[in-house]
C-alpha cells in the first residue's frame, strides 16, 4: 500500500501529468486519425507545465501551508514558554525528509537539502534546552539505513552526546511517525520540527493522536519579494518543485482524510 501511494500520487504532480497528456496528444497526433483530440491532449500538457512553472501559481498553491503556523520562536512567545527555562521542553522531535546511504558521498550530502535543515534547526532549538532529548524520526523504506541513524550521525559529529538522541527508526509516513513518537513523548508538549508546508499535515496527525507539539516550520520556499525580479516574468523549474511540495501535501491530506486520520 505505501509503495502503490507514492506511485499513484507521484503522477498527479505538475511534470508527470503534463508529459503524459502531451505524449498521449502526439501520439494520437502521429497514429490515429484522431487529430482534434491530440491537438487538445497537447495543448493541455504544456499549459499545465506552463502554469505551474510561473511563481504566481507555485506560490499560491505553496504559501498558505507554509504560513498557516509562525515560527519557532513566534510560537513560544505567544505561549506560556519561557526558552530560559530549561526543564520547559523535554523532546525535540525531527522528522525525517529523504536521505541516501552512499558511502562515497560525504556523510551531510547523505540527506536531501529538508532533511539537513530540519536537523540543523533541531540541533539550535535542542541546545537552548538542557532537559531536552533530539529525538530523530525516520526509517529505511527505501534504503538500507533508517533516516534516524542518518540524522544521528550528523549529530553526534556536531557535538550532539550519544545519550541525549533517541531514534524512531521503524516509520515508513508521517502517520508511522506519529504512532511510533507517541509512546516516546506521551501528552507532554515537545517541539515539532519539519519542512514548512509539511508542518500542517504532521500537526493534524499528531494531534489526532492527542499529542501536543510545538510547531517549528522550517525550510521555507515561498518568501515575501519586496521588488519584482527578472526571473518572476519567466517559467522556472524551482516552480515546479514548489507546487509538486503543495500539490503533495493536499494529496497527503486528502488520503488522510479518507481514512479517517484527519
Amino acid at each position: 500500500m505505501f509503495i502503490l501511494k507514492k506511485i499513484i500520487s507521484a503522477f498527479l504532480f505538475p511534470l508527470p501529468i503534463s508529459l503524459l497528456l502531451s505524449f498521449t496528444g502526439l501520439y494520437l497526433l502521429w497514429f490515429t486519425t484522431k487529430q482534434r483530440a491530440g491537438k487538445i491532449f497537447v495543448s493541455a500538457g504544456l499549459v499545465i507545465l506552463t502554469l505551474f512553472s510561473y511563481s504566481f501559481i507555485a506560490n499560491k498553491l505553496l504559501r498558505p501551508l507554509e504560513r498557516r503556523y509562525n515560527s519557532f520562536e513566534m510560537e513560544v512567545q505567544s505561549s506560556a514558554l519561557n526558552t530560559e527555562d530549561g526543564s520547559a521542553i523535554k523532546f525535540v522531535v525531527v522528522l525525517g525528509g529523504g536521505h541516501t546511504s552512499d558511502p562515497e558521498l560525504p556523510l551531510i550530502s547523505r540527506m536531501n537539502t529538508g532533511t539537513r535543515t530540519r536537523l540543523m534547526e533541531g540541533i539550535r532549538i535542542y541546545r537552548k534546552y538542557s532537559d531536552a532529548k533530539l529525538l530523530l524520526s525516520g526509517g529505511g523504506a527505501f534504503d538500507t539505513i533508517s533516516e534516524a541513524e542518518m540524522m544521528a550521525r550528523i549529530a553526534r559529529e556536531m557535538g550532539v552526546p550519544e545519550s541525549d538522541i533517541i531514534l524512531e527508526s521503524k516509520s515508513k509516513d508521517t502517520r508511522d511517525e506519529a504512532l511510533f513518537i507517541k509512546p516516546i513523548v506521551g501528552s507532554g508538549q515537545f517541539v515539532l520540527i519539519t519542512t514548512a508546508s509539511h508542518i500542517p499535515r504532521s500537526m493534524v496527525l499528531f494531534k489526532s493522536l492527542g499529542m501536543n507539539p510545538i510547531p517549528s516550520p522550517i525550510g521555507h520556499r515561498v518568501k515575501d519579494e519586496q521588488r519584482l525580479r527578472p526571473d518572476s516574468f519567466f517559467p522556472d523549474t524551482g516552480n515546479l518543485q514548489k507546487a509538486e511540495l503543495a500539490i503533495h501535501e493536499y494529496i497527503g491530506m486528502t488520503w488522510a482524510k479518507l481514512r479517517g486520520q484527519m
